[in-house]
Formats: structure tokens, C-alpha cells, sequence
């Protein structure tokens, strides 16, 4: 590959202030050890041991560790992290260790929607393929979704947080007159639905509809179905299938589409599907990443950094690896309001959850 090794004239140079260097140089380290305090978060949910801390009396590293299930070894360079972070507090004279109930409140499963430990998860999960990614910036191309071992699984987990706490009371709602026509008895797609979680939810919600979920994963769509099964769900069906076409679908008076259109290959195919296979009365719900399309009206989005290192290390890459327009995460607001118009969507309304920081919320209909 030839790369282009010319540069625009470069300003003429001089030495830098030395208090900004350090200042610089400090907040650096600052983000190191921000990102190993969450590697160290991601573990303490993996292994339960948040869940065990909570509400737990002041305990020694063994007691944690007996609390959890773990070995003590690891739970005590654990607390040392976690100590050092300022995430749990350490009596030296006693040698315990305690959780607040204030942290507890937004590390633990029992904390629903509010669990940010959880969010964590996916710092490790992009890290695993970071020699892949180094290898695109020089080849091109992306990263296929088989390179992401626990992507499925961590978007599900995810995903869930939300949706059992504000699918069926926050998020149906927002579409006027919706539950009502659910209750009757409605064709409902979900277009990239992974395990499905919120087709059975709708489902067992609302047994006079029909819900069918579409995804390209085989193996999450296992997961979808056994779900199903083990709710006895028999008006929720799942197929193996590209939506970039839904020829042969038929019609939907209710298409959803959670987190997904980004991640699509041409995802100004899928919306033009979407549209195609709304009834004239239907309605499109698309959630997606809460961003401005210009990178500089996200400057003070707090977690802007965020959401470019997960396109960069997945929607996007996993995007290019199918040939696809590597829309990225941060598409935007603007952009996304103006790609459904495109598509031939109207009454585009943006809504915003309090129970979802990440996202926002699109209604729109043909």
C-alpha cells in the first residue's frame, strides 16, 4: 500500500509552555488510570463482587471473596483498585473494606437502568481486538462481528437494563395510541433485534400481536427463540435474515429498531425498507445514540470520547468489514433526522428518557 507522505506547510514552531506540558502530561495519566478504574469495574460485575459488597458489613478481603464466591487473592488486588479509586472505602485499622450505599446504587444489578458497571463491559470487549483495528488503519477494511467474542451478550445485558425498566410504561408511550393498538392485535418488526429481549417483552406484553425479530446472527437468535420458549411465547417468531431486504416480509403497522441502524452495513438501505413495509398507518421507533452530527457541537458531550472509540473499534469497523458505509456511532441527530426523511419518513419527533442517557428516541411514519 502507498501511503501519501507529503504535509501542508507546518507553522512555524516553538518551545511549549512548560506549565501546559504539565498540565497535559497530568491529565493523561488522569485518563490512564480512569481506564484502568474501569477495567477494574468491568471485573467487579462480571464476578459479582459489587452484588456481594452491597449492603455488606464492613468485611476483610477473605469475607469478601466468601461473600462472592471468589478467590481471596484476587479480591484483595481488587479492593486495592477499587480502594485506590476511591470506589470502595478501607478501614486500615480493622482492615475491611465497605461499599456505600451511594456507589452501590449505580454499580450493582439491583440498581436496573442505573447500573454503569455494567456499561464497562465493553471497554475490555473492544480492547481484544485492537491489533485488528491497528491492521485496518494501514489495510482498510474492518473488523467482522466474529471477532467480538461477548458482543452479543453484553449489548443484550445492556439493552435489558433499559428495557425492563421502561420498554413497556416510558418507550411504547411515546408513540400516541400505540398500547392501545398493541392490546388489539398489531404486525410488529424489530430490524437488528440480537437475543430479542424486547420482541419477547412486547410479545408477552401483548399476546394479540404478532412480533418478529430479524438479525444476521444465528447464534443471538438461538438466544431469542429459547427465550421465548421458556415464556411460552407463541406470538413472537425470529428470522435469520439481512434487513437490508425485507422482500417478502410483508407489512408492519409498528417496525423498532434498537441501537441497530448504525451498526448496519447501508443503513440508508434499511431505513428505505423500513419504509417500504410500513402500513400507511404505521409507525417506525428507532432508538439510537444520543450525538450531534458535527463533531465539535459534541465537545461537551461528557462522553463523546466514548462514543467515537466504540465506532472506531466496532459499529464502524464491524460496518467496513461487510463492505458497508461505515456510518459510525456518532452519526448524529441532524443526520439521522435527515437519512429517515430520505428514506421517505415524516413527522420525524425526537424524544428524549431520563432512564436512558445514551439514547434518543425517533418516531417517525410514512
Amino acid at each position: 500500500m502507498s501511503i501519501d507522505t507529503t504535509y501542508p506547510e507546518q507553522a512555524a514552531t516553538r518551545a511549549p509552555d512548560p506549565e501546559e506540558v504539565q498540565a497535559f502530561a497530568g491529565q493523561l495519566l488522569g485518563t490512564m488510570t480512569a481506564g484502568a478504574t474501569a477495567l477494574m469495574l468491568s471485573l467487579g460485575h462480571r464476578t459479582g463482587l459489587f452484588d456481594a459488597m452491597a449492603g455488606l458489613a464492613p468485611a476483610t478481603s477473605a469475607q469478601v471473596a466468601a461473600a462472592a464466591g471468589r478467590h481471596e487473592r484476587y479480591v484483595r488486588e481488587w479492593l486495592g483498585a477499587m480502594t485506590t479509586a476511591r470506589v470502595v472505602e478501607h478501614d486500615p485499622a480493622s482492615d475491611t473494606y465497605r461499599l456505600p450505599d451511594a456507589h452501590a446504587a449505580v454499580l450493582t444489578r439491583s440498581a436496573g437502568a442505573d447500573n454503569v458497571a455494567a456499561l464497562m463491559q465493553f471497554l475490555p470487549l473492544m480492547a481484544q481486538v485492537e491489533d485488528d483495528v491497528v491492521d485496518c488503519f494501514a489495510e482498510g477494511g474492518g473488523v467482522p462481528y466474529s471477532r467480538f467474542g461477548r458482543f452479543h451478550d453484553v449489548m443484550a445485558e445492556v439493552s435489558a437494563l433499559t428495557n425492563d425498566a421502561a420498554l413497556l410504561d416510558r418507550i411504547v408511550p411515546l408513540v400516541p395510541g400505540l398500547r392501545e393498538r398493541l392490546e388489539q392485535g398489531i404486525r410488529v418488526a424489530d430490524v437488528g433485534c440480537g437475543q430479542g429481549h424486547a420482541v419477547n417483552l412486547l410479545a408477552r406484553a401483548f399476546p394479540a400481536s404478532e412480533v418478529v425479530g430479524y438479525d444476521f446472527s444465528e447464534e443471538a437468535l438461538a438466544v431469542a427463540r429459547d427465550e421465548a420458549r421458556r415464556w411460552g411465547l407463541t406470538n413472537a417468531r425470529f428470522e435469520l435474515r439481512d434487513v437490508a431486504d425485507l422482500d417478502g416480509a410483508g407489512s408492519f403497522d409498528l417496525v423498532t429498531a434498537f441501537d441497530a441502524i448504525h451498526d448496519q452495513a447501508h443503513p440508508a438501505a434499511v431505513l428505505g425498507q423500513v419504509a417500504a413495509h410500513l402500513r400507511r398507518d404505521g409507525v417506525f421507533l428507532m432508538v439510537d445514540i444520543h450525538a450531534a452530527s458535527d463533531v465539535d457541537a459534541n465537545l461537551d458531550l461528557p462522553w463523546a470520547p466514548y462514543l467515537y472509540a466504540v465506532s472506531t473499534m466496532h459499529c464502524m469497523t464491524v460496518s467496513l468489514s461487510l463492505g458497508g458505509d461505515g456510518l459510525g456511532t456518532a452519526w448524529g441527530t441532524e443526520r439521522a433526522v435527515r437519512m429517515l426523511a430520505e428514506a421517505g419518513l415524516r413527522d420525524v419527533r425526537v424524544e428524549r428518557l431520563e432512564e436512558d442517557f445514551i439514547n434518543s428516541y425517533y418516531v417517525a411514519r410514512r
